[in-house]
């Protein structure tokens, strides 16, 4: 028996980034675990001198918040042209993020969403446009790098990709230089099912090109799409990444599934979970497939996540991070809920010294260790 396997679909547009040689960056979804988690990546990676390197950040759900905020300010960190580090990354990317990881997104706009005009996303989006984007749209984040904010088609079961110079479902097709808000992106990517889900966009059919769906070109997948959290698709952010870099830089905020002895059966939270259990296998499959791919020199990175065991990088002189601790961040709920300044600074302290370790241990190995933690004072 022989099978048969489909080519690589190409979003038209994706021309517009480097070659396969180039480096992304993915960021992934789990609520404001992952939001506050990646901060402390990020900060090592501009340390490090690394963000200027970057050809591509793809993102979904909490990480498309920081990605968002980050391709927003990109023109604003002024990267020095000999070390590459930004002066100002704290001050604009950060303190922005930490800000809003003090406020409770999901229970009142949940609330507002159920009982008042208008849409659930709707309302997390107006949120998103207070707290970090006002009315930036997709034309303020840059072309280079190119960020990629990654939400689930509910009508199609493909990726729907929002970036600077296009947006597009590979079936229903693209849209060139889409204006639509950064808040509404966000959105979107983060549109965590079922309660923050859909978030719903309405298009004018004659601006997608002509020819560059696949079948699906035709209302109402191109008047009124339905989308919910790019986690859903994809929870690394891995497969734009994947398709146009060879050397791919995965952190991973998202939660791993607890057992549990006694589940319950009754059909709400059955179908609950039996989603989780779904979610796991997926992620593991792309985690499994990303190292594989390590292993055998297909491509080049590495991968951190908030499970990660530290010890376990073979990096000198690592931040001490005691596994115990750092469990206890990773099984943080899932949610848009408020975190303390403590559990912000550690998370943000933990996302940094994970970074390191697997950045020196497979990317940079010739950097220099870290001499302290972000708040030295928070730990982890």
């Amino acid at each position: 028996m022989t099978t048969s396997v489909s080519p690589v679909r190409a979003i038209p547009g994706d021309e517009h980034v480097p070659p396969p040689s180039g480096v992304a960056l993915c960021l992934s979804g789990g609520g404001y675990r992952a939001m506050v988690f990646h901060l402390g990546a990020l900060w090592r990676l501009n340390e490090l001198g690394f963000l200027p390197k970057l050809a591509r950040i793809s993102s979904v759900s909490g990480g498309s918040i920081t990605a968002g905020v980050l391709g927003l300010k990109w023109k604003q960190l002024q990267f020095d042209a000999t070390t590459g580090v930004s002066a100002v990354f704290v001050h604009e990317v950060v303190d922005p993020v930490r800000a809003l990881a003090g406020v409770t997104l999901d229970v009142g706009d949940g609330l507002k969403g159920l009982f008042m005009p208008g849409s659930i996303a709707d309302y997390i989006a107006a949120s998103y446009r207070k707290y970090l984007f006002g009315t930036a749209t997709l034309q303020d984040l840059p072309s280079a790098p190119l960020f990629v904010i990654n939400a689930t088609n509910v009508q199609t079961g493909s990726l729907w990709r929002f970036a600077n110079p296009y947006m597009a479902d590979w079936q229903v097709g693209l849209i060139k230089n889409p204006t639509v808000d950064l808040a509404v992106a966000v959105g979107a990517s983060s549109a965590l099912p079922p309660v923050l889900s859909p978030a719903h966009l309405t298009l004018d059919p004659n601006s997608f090109e002509k020819g560059s769906g696949s079948g699906l070109q035709q209302p109402p997948y191109t008047t009124d799409v339905l989308l919910t959290d790019g986690g859903v698709y994809d929870n690394l952010g891995l497969e734009t990444a994947w398709k146009n870099c060879a050397t791919i830089l995965v952190s991973d905020g998202g939660a791993h599934m607890a057992p549990d002895p006694t589940p319950h059966t009754d059909w709400v939270r059955q179908a609950l979970r039996v989603n989780d259990m779904t979610d796991n296998q997926v992620r593991d499959l792309r985690q499994r497939q990303l190292i594989g791919s390590f292993t055998s020199g297909e491509r080049k990175g590495t991968y951190w996540a908030t499970r990660s065991n530290i010890a376990n990088y073979p990096a000198q002189r690592a931040l001490a991070c005691p596994f115990v601790a750092t469990q206890k961040l990773a099984a943080i709920g899932t949610r848009l809920a408020a975190l303390d300044a403590t559990t912000q600074q550690q998370l943000v302290n933990w996302g940094y010294a994970i970074c390191d370790a697997a950045m020196r241990s497979h990317v940079v190995q010739a950097a220099a260790a870290p001499a302290a933690f972000p708040y030295p004072s928070a730990g982890v």
